[in-house]
């Protein structure tokens, strides 16, 4: 005897309505791919980038950037490997301006200590585009990499590329005979490092986003606030012409230049700011005006931050506000190490510890400015 089935019963067997029944996720399945295999792989690579920022700035303070007179993208990655093959290198150290007017009095060893600082410097650079070309590859050839995110995952490589080319176009600059030139130019330092902190912003973006899926991404969006948003990418770009500016400080020693605090040379703005013809010079040349201009950029930035701070402060989510106090904070002790390696003469650790929490301050930045965007909401339940 049949049975009376309902008119709104599934029509075949169980599994077909199984397989037809909705199931929750559908973008996330069709979008995921290796999200976290993928963002493991560029935190490696953030990570390698930091260390390629401390070590730049440790050849700087040590004067060791022109120590390589040579671009050999590839017979380069292997150092001198005996008496005549590092004498070699010295001779041709021995043709530049920095040698000829700084450092004659150095012996081989002498020059073996600052070679090995630059050599390290340039192995980190081809350790970090393998590292990129080898994962890359890996993810796309396993068709891991989720949709929409193989062109965003090109741009760090080539961004990476882009370095390569302008960290040896800066060091032309100071590889000179008769020039009298002993250092690479301040310009072209501000855009090596300028750069360096373009790719960081890149992979940190990135980050953020892969740590999340893209359904949350896409309801998160909808929360959006939109002053605050607003107000953090002012701070980033803000941010940013600072470090830029610090670039110009550390390519003249301009951080040396005056050592009083809150003045400079017993005044406020130091003595001859004008000295250079012609006068648009003096802006990124002059030791004094470069310092004074770092000094009050950064007293700005602090003010800026703080009115940032406060509007962050009144946002309804957590989350949020923790990124912007995180902000604030982060600032505060930049501007106290800055005050410090002035006072101190910029010695290396003191400069090279301003330069990373820099660093600290630019993915903060970021990360409250990713947070504005895609604000983190919690349920009643979860308080």
């Amino acid at each position: 005897m049949a049975t009376k089935r309902s008119i709104f019963e599934e029509v075949g067997d169980g599994e077909v309505a199984a397989e037809r029944a909705a199931q929750p996720g559908a973008i996330d399945r069709g979008r995921r791919g290796a999200r976290k295999g993928i963002r493991a792989w560029l935190i490696v690579i953030f990570v390698l980038v930091v260390a390629m920022i401390a070590v730049g700035g440790l050849t700087r303070l040590t004067d060791s950037g022109l120590s390589i007179t040579e671009w050999r993208p590839i017979t380069g990655a292997i150092p001198p490997m005996s008496e005549v093959e590092w004498q070699s290198e010295f001779d041709k150290y021995k043709q530049i301006d920095q040698w000829r007017i700084e450092n004659k009095w150095m012996e081989l060893a002498d020059f073996q200590a600052i070679y090995w600082w630059e050599w390290g410097h340039r192995q980190l650079g081809r350790l970090i585009g393998l590292v990129w070309a080898v994962g890359f590859l890996g993810f796309l050839v396993a068709r891991r990499i989720p949709t929409g995110w193989t062109g965003r995952l090109i741009i760090p490589g080539a961004l990476g590329g882009l370095q390569g080319a302008i960290g040896w176009w800066m060091v032309t600059s100071g590889v000179t005979q008769g020039e009298g030139m002993t250092s690479v130019a301040s310009y072209r330092l501000a855009t090596h490092l300028g750069l360096a902190f373009v790719i960081l912003g890149v992979i940190a973006w990135y980050v953020f986003q892969l740590g999340r899926e893209e359904r949350d991404l896409m309801q998160a969006r909808r929360g959006r606030e939109a002053k605050l948003f607003s107000l953090s990418t002012g701070l980033m770009h803000f941010a940013f012409l600072q470090i830029l500016l610090g670039a110009l400080v550390a390519g003249i020693d301009a951080g040396r230049a005056y050592t009083d605090w809150p003045l400079m040379g017993g005044q406020i703005l130091p003595p001859n700011p004008f000295m250079i013809e012609p006068l648009w010079r003096n802006f990124f040349e002059n030791p004094g005006l470069v310092q004074f201009i770092h000094r009050v950029s950064g007293y700005l930035l602090l003010v800026f931050g703080v009115v940032v701070w406060l509007r962050g402060r009144r946002s309804s989510h957590a989350a949020t506000r923790f990124a912007f106090n995180a902000v604030f904070a982060a600032l505060l002790l930049q501007v106290s190490l800055g005050i410090v390696t002035v006072i101190y003469a910029a010695p290396v650790h003191a400069a090279l510890t301003h330069q990373i929490v820099a660093v600290l301050v630019w993915v903060l930045i970021l990360r409250a400015r990713f947070l504005s965007q895609y604000p983190v909401t919690k349920s009643i339940r979860e308080g």
